[in-house]
């Protein structure tokens, strides 16, 4: 019987049985092999602290109003960063094919029914499937780059190396700019030395991150930040980091107000932008030629040719069925832990 992970209540999270999904016309049905976990995100369900939990999300207005939440527990298949094989097709579907091994979007669950031309052109080696799980993670840490304006030559400031703050840094890197990368967890500034970084910056620096930033530019300031921890605190940072006129990519999923964040100081007087880096759109000023699959496919493009190294951060690749206790240590921000998968038993030994 297929299985879903399902958050029953805030900090309550299992496997759970779940409805086979009938095969549609124009569909295929995937077998999930591993699925990863996006922390920040994800976190927001189990804490119970994402607004959808809370407000409604009125998609015309594109305003969260008063009323009835727009998710309620249980939440079901959530998780955006999965991989799995092709098991059936229906009638008249010619690409996927049975035994494709496919990357995509369709949450926590064992299997799931998506249409054919969603996974179409996600096709992904069996050799290195635990690579298939950074698609998404990998577009959302390139739209940042591409929000936060990254040119050759420029010093750039990547606030939070988790796992889209360092493929952030390793892309800022492949794009030619000088990175400085931020973060309280020494083991996490390791890995951004590895991803590229010429120069690492504790969080919780004396004095703040954002002026020992601006130190290693020489005085005058980063030419841009990226905010990738979710931290008001690290976002007030990012903005006293760059230059006059500076550019700051938000691109993290804050929660809650931003009492940190001091708009009366450097914001004000260093006349600093502030952008919001979202996944549901790219920037403006690339126009039509970027979208969502360009993301996904330039990433992973980047992938196939050994220019990022995803494997080097996963940590734990832990059975679906002890989901709790991977989310347990991802709420005690347990430092050992950089990107969970998820395994599901249809996972080949050797994948």
């Amino acid at each position: 019987m297929p299985e879903v992970v399902s958050f029953t209540a805030p900090y309550e999270v299992a496997l759970v049985p779940t409805d086979a999904q009938p095969l549609t016309d124009g569909s295929v049905r995937v077998r999930t092999w591993y699925s990863g976990i996006s922390a920040g995100t994800e976190l927001t369900a189990y804490r119970g602290s994402n607004p959808y939990l809370s407000r409604t999300w009125d998609v015309e207005k594109r305003l969260f109003v008063d009323g009835e939440p727009t998710f309620a527990y249980p939440v079901e298949g959530w998780g955006y960063s999965e991989v799995g094989e092709v098991v059936e097709v229906a009638p008249g579907v010619g690409s996927p094919a049975v035994g494709d091994v496919v990357h995509g979007i369709w949450g926590h669950r064992s299997e799931a029914v998506v249409p054919a031309v969603a996974v179409r052109d996600r096709r992904w080696t069996r050799e290195d499937a635990l690579s298939g799980t950074f698609a998404r993670v990998g577009s959302i840490a390139l739209n940042a780059v591409l929000a936060a304006d990254v040119r050759l030559g420029d010093r750039v400031a990547v606030f939070g190396q988790g796992v889209i703050g360092l493929l952030a840094t390793r892309l800022a890197t492949l794009a030619g700019a000088r990175v400085v990368a931020v973060d309280a967890v020494p083991r996490r500034l390791e890995t951004a030395r590895a991803m590229g970084a010429e120069e690492t910056v504790r969080a919780d620096v004396a004095g703040g991150a954002g002026a020992t930033v601006r130190a290693w530019s020489g005085g005058g300031g980063v030419d841009a930040a990226i905010e990738l921890s979710g931290s008001d605190r690290a976002l007030h940072e990012a903005v006293r980091s760059v230059v006059v006129d500076g550019l700051v990519a938000a691109s993290g999923f804050y929660q809650g107000g931003a009492e940190h964040l001091r708009l009366g100081e450097e914001f004000h007087h260093n006349r600093v932008r502030i952008v919001a880096s979202q996944i549901s759109g790219t920037p403006v000023a690339l126009g039509a030629r970027w979208g969502q699959p360009r993301l996904v496919r330039t990433f992973m493009d980047e992938v196939a040719r050994g220019r990022v190294d995803t494997r080097a951060l996963v940590t734990d690749v832990v059975d679906a069925a002890d989901v709790a206790s991977v989310f347990e240590r991802l709420d005690r921000g347990d430092p050992e832990v950089l990107q969970a998968v998820l395994r599901f038993p249809a996972a080949p030994a050797t994948a």
